[in-house]
């Protein structure tokens, strides 16, 4: 470009600021530098005012950005500051300019480009050093280079006495802007069918540093940059991209990439209205499983999750729901999971005997990203899954510790980390829909439930709900899985033979009728889009009717525990989850409000799931102790009249308390001689009980 061009360009500019801008940059006057030191421009807004001139900054992204920043120091202003240092930097690019990480290529070199997804590492803030002044140790004489290339470049000789050295550089006289890296991920719910997120790094500078955290999801817009692969010896022909970061902010949108057109709002809205929705959505749910239609309504309640309220005084109630199956094997929890990870428009699936603490919370970690010399913090599991559904399968197979790292996760949906001299807390904002087996691998039916749950009380209390999955033989339903099985597969086959071979004896309306007896009632992808309408447009409150319903229902169920004796039958965790799985009702109809009818269906659901887990099968009577503390009531006092039994007895013996006269002792107040056995045997794994000798007790 000609000298003359680039001063029209300069005008240019300085006309768009004066239209557009002009309140922007008296303010950025005002807080430079220690306040503000950017002007952010719309790019729609230079289209709007020149579209040449904004095509051209897409292709020359350096060049016009030069101009623009002149054109900002030459603006007229009503207070005497100078804009010397400050940046222009520009964002809200058009579709056309905001390709997935995926879909990058070699043409969109040295061109301005938007990228969208999840920050998964960042570097410290560093000071990075833009033009070192090198001191002359024989002479004085300071030697300026300017830092341009990834390289740190020392003088030749020196200007004064032109020797070879030796320099040192002069802090003072040098130039430093700050600068940090960070890697940005494809978020997950633009990714389909097993893909691996692919990522790339951004550079930035100055004052957008120390902005973001890592799972936050960003939109950053820069310039792409080649560096090559390889070490100094072995240099790559391949290269890699990198972008030199001219904005990033975090999108505060819960679904960026979910593109719902109008016409799918029409579908959306009629389908809200219509008379079955419920059943509907249940229709649509992993149909290849036969049944368990309560368990796939729950799933819809969580992927469609209560309302997150903000208190005034600045506390959080989290109003994503935490769901846990526990099942026989081959009963299809995993095929349920993975279902609900294809539907949900944020999802991450992990499975946990291959997941550590680290890879499900956050993990800090050396490597060429903070050039081998910081620790930087890179986001797990949960941490992905900000603002989701995190699916984790298998959660019986986890190590105890590394189960321990989803507590905070669980309830607070944050993540305190402290590690390798980092500390920072990362958001966690998601449901979990956890899938584990019994402890034998599969439930023993004369065995109370709470004893063959191998997780931690604490870790099991955090969850909503709670259905157990069990495998009995029964003839009548025994019959409709296999059908429904056989008739899955005979569809598949027809599709697959329709796909795959040229010619069939099998007319187009047999596979049609037999594929659609298999097929979702809502189309999945539709789903996903009513889902994260729902979620970002649908806010419900409570009507008095749905507030009576479930306060008489926990009170009701709390009265059960008021006698001396009785055991605790719920707590207030289960109240919130009530309130939370109303709300996600309500969601399903786009409803603004929560109607009775909303709270009397999560009622139901939640009496079956303790029907399920919370009754002590020795009384009958619903307690939590049973899932929030491990053991119930009934059990609890069973171990303490036990320990006072041999107590008692071991003070009748020299050698401490016979075995065989406990179990006498025992059968004679009403307990039963293998439970009293079995409570021996559990009181020995404590400690709370030796044998100092063959067959005999002594308490410790």
């Amino acid at each position: 470009m000609a000298q003359a061009g680039n001063s029209e360009l300069v005008d240019s500019f300085e006309q768009f600021f004066r239209n557009y801008y002009d309140n922007e940059i008296k303010q950025l006057a005002q807080q430079y530098p220690n306040e503000q030191r950017s002007l952010h421009i719309n790019w729609q807004d230079l289209y709007k005012f020149d579209p040449d001139l904004a095509d051209d900054f897409l292709n020359q992204p350096e060049q016009l950005q030069r101009y623009a920043e002149e054109a900002l120091r030459l603006y007229d202003l009503p207070i005497d500051v100078s804009l010397g240092q400050a940046h222009v930097r520009i964002r809200n690019l058009p579709e056309t300019e905001s390709p997935e990480i995926r879909e990058i290529r070699a043409r969109e070199m040295n061109s301005l480009v938007q990228v969208r997804g999840i920050v998964r590492k960042a570097t410290d803030v560093r000071p990075k050093i833009e033009e070192s002044a090198f001191e002359c140790q024989l002479c004085g004489t300071l030697t300026r280079v300017p830092q341009s290339s990834g390289d740190f470049q020392e003088p030749h000789e020196c200007q004064g006495c032109e020797r070879q050295g030796p320099f040192r550089v002069n802090f003072d006289q040098s130039e430093f802007v700050d600068s940090q890296k960070l890697r940005i991920q494809e978020s997950p719910e633009g990714l389909r069918g097993g893909e691996t997120p692919q990522s790339l790094d951004i550079h930035i500078e100055d004052d957008i540093t120390g902005e973001v955290t890592p799972g936050d999801h960003v939109s950053a817009t820069g310039v792409l940059r080649l560096e090559q692969q390889g070490d100094q010896q072995e240099k790559s022909p391949v290269f890699d991209f990198y972008m030199e970061g001219m904005s990033v902010e975090v999108d505060e949108e819960q679904f960026e990439d979910m593109d719902i057109t109008d016409q799918d709002k029409e579908e959306i809205v009629r389908l809200s209205s219509s008379e079955g929705i419920y059943e509907q959505m249940v229709a649509s749910i992993a149909p290849s499983i036969y049944g368990y239609d309560q368990e796939k309504l729950s799933m819809i309640l969580q992927l469609f999750s209560g309302v997150t309220k903000q208190l005034p005084d600045g506390s959080r109630i989290r109003g994503d729901l935490h769901m846990l199956l526990i099942g026989d094997p081959g009963t299809g929890k995993s095929q349920m999971l993975s279902y609900i990870q294809n539907i949900a428009p944020r999802a991450v699936y992990t499975s946990g005997k291959g997941s550590s603490s680290a890879g499900l919370t956050a993990a800090a970690v050396r490597d060429d990203f903070g050039d081998g010399q910081q620790w930087t913090l890179e986001a797990g599991a949960l941490v992905l899954a900000d603002q989701g559904i995190a699916a984790i399968d298998e959660l019986d197979k986890m190590r105890s510790e590394d189960r321990s790292a989803m507590h905070e996760a669980l309830e607070q949906q944050k993540i305190s980390v402290s590690k390798a001299g980092i500390n920072a807390t990362l958001k966690s904002r998601c449901s979990l829909l956890g899938a584990a087996n019994p402890k034998y691998g599969r439930f023993d039916q004369y065995e109370p439930i709470g004893e063959q749950i191998d997780l931690e009380p604490a870790l099991i209390s955090r969850f909503d709900l709670i259905f157990t999955v069990t495998d009995q033989p029964d003839e009548e339903k025994d019959r409709n899985l296999a059908e429904h099985i056989i008739t899955t597969n005979y569809a598949g086959e027809l599709t697959t033979q329709r796909e795959e071979m040229t010619s069939m004896d099998v007319s187009t309306e047999e596979i049609d009728e037999m594929t659609e007896q298999v097929d979702p009632e809502i189309d999945a992808e539709l789903l996903r889009k009513y889902i994260a309408y729902a979620k970002q447009n649908c806010h419900p409150r409570m009507t008095e009717s749905a507030r009576n319903s479930i306060r008489d229902f926990y009170v009701d169920l709390r009265a059960k525990g008021s006698d001396e004796d009785a055991p605790v039958p719920v707590t207030a965790r289960k109240l919130e989850a009530l309130v939370r799985l109303s709300e996600a009702s309500a969601r399903v109809r786009l409803s603004d409000t929560v109607e009775q009818a909303d709270a009397e269906r999560v009622i139901e659901i939640v009496r079956s799931c303790l029907q399920d887990i919370g009754v002590d099968p020795e009384t009958g009577e619903f307690d939590a102790d049973i899932v929030e503390a491990g053991t119930s009531k009934s059990q609890r006092d069973r171990i303490k009249n036990l320990k006072q039994l041999i107590g008692d007895i071991e003070e009748e013996y020299d050698d401490g308390a016979p075995v065989d006269i406990v179990l006498e002792r025992a059968e004679e107040v009403g307990m039963d001689q293998s439970k009293a056995e079995h409570e021996i045997d559990k009181l020995k794994q404590k400690g709370e009980v030796y044998e100092p000798s063959t067959d005999t007790l002594r308490t410790t």
